[in-house]
């Protein structure tokens, strides 16, 4: 478990620097807080921060349900497959929207093999 407590730790820092990454874009593209729009760089920043916030809301319970009643090692690696999607997604975001495809597509596998695998781990748990 301690595998998935420091994926669950890489997760947030993640987030995290996504997040400075934003404040950083404020600055460069001179948009006032609290605004949320303005240059379309910055709303795609905003855009992929709130985006992978809406995605770890799903995927840090599902790595736990998955490491306790599937395999502590598998949900670790289906984690960090999950990070490397985040980080494609975010990075293609910002580039142009349309080059987000690749990171959503590798974060959206890992994290619904995650809630699969949590599932009938569950089930065959209760049964």
């Amino acid at each position: 478990m301690e595998l998935v407590a420091l994926v669950t730790l890489i997760a947030l820092i993640e987030y995290f620097i996504f997040g400075m990454l934003v404040g950083q874009a404020r600055g460069t593209y001179d948009v006032p807080a609290p605004a949320m729009t303005g240059h379309p760089v910055f709303e795609r920043y905003v855009r992929a921060h709130l985006n992978t916030l809406e995605h770890l809301i799903i995927f840090l319970p599902a790595m736990w349900l998955f490491a306790h009643y599937v395999s502590a090692g598998w949900a670790a690696l289906l984690g960090l497959v999950f990070i490397a999607g985040r980080f494609l997604y975010f990075r293609g975001y910002i580039v142009e929207a349309s080059q987000r495809a690749a990171g959503f597509a590798t974060s959206m596998i890992a994290q619904g093999l995650l809630v699969i695998g949590a599932f009938f781990g569950v089930l065959a748990d209760l049964f």
